[in-house]
């Protein structure tokens, strides 16, 4: 572990005594003894460095990844084309090395690409205004919870159980400080029971606005098990418990269904990865965020604007500066001032160069594949659906072998076969089909299932 110039002794036993430890070594407790380095690299004194190269890419080597193996995992990361168009424009030194654009007059190319990321977003999303990106669709969603919260008054949020499991830890972890309870709204066949949530609070009383009343309502479709569930349902709840209605979405299937906008949502976010960026081994990513015209006072991060300099000409500028989180920072709903620029330039040239009708056949592709290998494995013996609900690019199967010794078998027969999952006490394997997945390889992989579930 590093313990670095302005860490003092003091401040390094006060942290492992915060954390219950008496020593740096139980902070790597939890790494299985197999995977940890016995006497350390064992490179004996100098060793040139080619030799170096090459014995650390030979332990490397027993490393498997994502392009190792044949991947049908998503969860939230997935295994999208990404272009020679995207590479090569998103990589240009000139969006590489910018930074922060706070002078515009050297600036113009940056701003104006996220204003054409904005712009783009704001139609997959449905809603007139998008800022220039936050961190990942995790904090995107912590995000437009904190805006909505601080919009209608409240403190208490309520949660599809169709929210990305690791995306509602990360909403627990970083609204806890502001006291947010958050209610979850279970699953029925893997969508969101919201009528039956409703029904639990009296709407009409004097707890309407109270602190027990939801400030914000948080939908998925398609959720996490894939499951195409309608925010509609959802915004009836909200305008009869006066919440706001936030939409989480993805931009592929953005090219079949309606839109967050379209389905009533006041903010909608989105992982952006798919949109031009490699799993990467689990970032940089990007969050898309859009909000109804309301809320634009209330955006966190940057916002980019366009306007016309003092010859007349187009121009380009960040905009609504004068937020809270820049400059009254106790009453921030917000306290993120930055964005993904380069992330959010590769996204945009891959929505640009996609249009709507490549996106649309991107969909297309993904939910013919996924029909195709879902129907497939339910043909295998013993694997049946876990949840009854369409799917569009992803869908999740009860197994008769634990999803884990499955996902470990199949690494064996050359593919990463998903993500294991549970779901109302039930265990199952989640799967995804993107666009690079061949017919082939779909056959090839319901082969290996069948095996290793024999």
């Amino acid at each position: 572990m590093a313990h670095y110039v302005p860490h003092t002794d003091e401040d390094f036993s006060r942290m492992l005594g915060d954390l219950g430890l008496s020593r740096a070594d139980d902070l790597f407790a939890c790494v299985p003894a197999a995977l940890r380095l016995a006497g350390g690299l064992d490179l004996p004194a100098g060793m040139p460095e080619p030799d170096v190269a090459a014995e650390m890419a030979r332990l490397a080597g027993a490393n498997r990844t994502g392009s190792d193996l044949v991947c049908f995992a998503g969860g939230g990361a997935y295994d999208h084309d990404v272009p020679a168009v995207t590479r090569a424009l998103a990589g240009r030194s000139e969006f590489v090395t910018s930074y922060t654009p706070y002078q515009p007059e050297v600036a113009q190319g940056v701003l104006q690409a996220l204003f054409e990321y904005q712009t783009l977003v704001s139609r997959l999303a449905g809603l007139p205004v998008a800022n220039a990106s936050v961190y990942d669709g995790a904090t995107a969603t912590v995000e437009a919870v904190n805006l909505a919260l601080a919009a209608t008054g409240r403190s208490t949020v309520w949660v599809s159980g169709g929210l990305n499991p690791r995306w509602r830890a990360a909403l627990a972890t970083l609204t806890a400080g502001r006291g947010t309870a958050i209610v979850d709204v279970p699953l029925v066949d893997g969508v969101a029971d919201w009528e039956a949530m409703a029904a639990t609070l009296d709407v009409s009383g004097p707890g309407r606005g109270a602190a027990s009343a939801p400030g914000a309502l948080v939908g998925a479709s398609p959720n996490y098990l894939g499951c195409i569930d309608p925010l509609r349902r959802a915004r009836e709840v909200a305008q009869r418990t006066g919440a706001l209605l936030v939409g989480v979405f993805d931009p592929v299937a953005a090219g079949l269904l309606r839109t967050p906008g379209e389905e009533g949502a006041d903010v909608a976010v989105a992982e952006g990865q798919p949109m031009g960026a490699p799993m990467a081994f689990g970032g940089p990513y990007l969050g898309m965020l859009a909000v109804a015209a309301g809320h634009v006072r209330r955006l966190p991060g940057r916002l980019v604007g366009q306007t016309v300099d003092g010859g007349g000409r187009t121009a380009y500028v960040t905009t609504l500066r004068a937020r809270e989180q820049d400059i009254r920072r106790e009453k921030a709903s917000s306290n993120i001032c930055t964005n993904q620029t380069l992330v959010a330039v590769a996204a945009m040239v891959q929505m640009a160069w996609l249009g709507t009708p490549g996106l649309r056949e991107l969909a297309l592709r993904c939910a013919r594949g996924t029909r195709y290998l879902r129907q497939a494995l339910l043909d295998v013996p013993g694997v049946e659906p876990l949840v009854g609900a369409p799917v569009l690019r992803e869908f999740a199967l009860a197994l008769p072998v634990p999803a884990d010794v499955v996902v470990e078998r199949m690494a064996d027969e050359g593919f990463l076969a998903g993500i294991a999952v549970q779901v109302g006490g039930r265990e199952g394997l989640l799967v995804a089909v993107t666009e690079k997945r061949t017919r082939a390889e779909m056959d090839a992989y319901v082969a290996a299932l069948e095996k290793v579930v024999a």
